[in-house]
Order: C-alpha cells, then structure tokens, then sequence
C-alpha cells in the first residue's frame, strides 16, 4: 500500500520539501488542525495553541459588501503545542506552501477534496457553498507544475464532482513511484456573509492503490 504524508512549509523560502532553507512540518492527521485566521497577539506563528477566546477575538471579519480572502493558516501541531503557519499559504503567487509526499505509485491521480465531515456524504456547510458546490469559499490550486499566479482563482472545493477537485499531479495521472506533489490554498468569504460562525469542513486527498 502507498502511504502520504501531508506537510506544510513554515518558512517564507518558496522550494520544495527536500532543499536547504525549508523548514517542512509533517501534519498528523489525527491530531493536528488548521486554524484559518485573521491572526493577532496570541494566534500566530510559534505561539501555544490558543483558546477559544483568543480565537474569537482574532477572528476573521465578515465585510457586508466586499470579499474577505483570510490572510493566516495556521497549523495547531499537537505534539509540541505550538502553532506553526503555512507562510506561503493564501493569496499569493507561492508554488511551495503544501506538500504531498507519497512513498510509492498510485493506482488513480491524487485529488484534494473538501467536505462537511470525515464521512465524506455532504457539502451543504456554508464554508463549502451551502449546497452550492462553485461557491464554496475554499479555494485550492495545483501547483506540482508550476505557480499559481497573481491573485489566483483557484478552484472551489466541495465534494467529488469534477469541477470542485485538484488534481495533485496536474492532471498527469497516477503515480509511477515515490513523488512529492504541492498546492496552494486559500479561504475566500464572500461580501454579505454576515453570520459569525464555527466552520470545519474536512480537507481530504483521495487515491486508490493496487
């Protein structure tokens, strides 16, 4: 069986996961989460993983009228209790923000996901569209072959439907060995959002092996 590994990159050095100057961290997914932040004193890079207190005073906000592209991600790493940002992550035109490490080939290409719970049935939470597949306000971006760009689209996840999926290989199919494959990814709230809420939908990558 192929196993992955996910990791983020913590530092501003935009190269992948096995060249000097990068600091990759291994998330684990049973413990660890993201924290999608407006961040401040307390809810930032090397700080103790925080309370909800600290959470809700350092919350994103909401705009009535303009989007709100969330400019923190943060990863709350369990084993040290600390919390350490993607610093690539988000609105820019950075190729190395996440890394996918896989030990072996794939029977099917990698694809980031996004849905309501681990059980993968439903996409209706207001984070992944309301039932809205392509307005869901989290946004991904292969970027195994090359940057994402200035201001990038990206693509809306929301479920298994083939407009809201990355491919994590660029489209080039399965794996044929060990390879690490990237993405970027950003929040996106859209103008007139105005009910604070808890949002947690589940970021998953979907293969198959033989």
């Amino acid at each position: 069986m192929t196993n992955l590994k996910l990791l983020i990159n913590n530092t501003t050095s935009d190269t992948i996961i096995t060249n000097v100057g990068t600091d990759w961290i291994e998330v684990d997914d049973t413990l660890d989460y993201f924290i999608f932040t407006a961040g401040g004193s307390g809810v930032a890079n090397g700080n103790t993983i925080p309370s909800v207190t600290l959470l809700n005073r350092y919350a994103v906000q909401l705009d009535d009228t303009n989007i709100v592209v969330v400019p923190k991600y943060l990863l709350a790493d369990y084993s040290s209790g600390i919390l350490k940002e993607a610093k690539l992550a988000g609105n820019q035109n950075k190729r190395y923000a996440f890394g996918v490490r896989f030990d072996g080939a794939t029977a099917s290409e990698p694809v980031l996901e996004a849905w309501d719970d681990t059980n993968m049935t439903t996409v209706v939470s207001a984070a992944l569209g309301s039932g809205t597949p392509n307005l869901s306000w989290y946004k991904a971006f292969c970027t195994t072959a090359g940057l994402p760009g200035v201001d990038w689209p990206g693509i809306p996840l929301a479920g298994a439907g083939i407009s809201n999926i990355v491919l994590l290989n660029n489209g080039a199919g399965a794996l044929t060995g060990a390879t690490d494959l990237y993405f970027n990814f950003k929040v996106v709230i859209p103008g007139g959002y105005l009910t604070p809420s808890l949002q947690t939908p589940i970021l998953t990558i979907v293969y198959t092996t033989n």
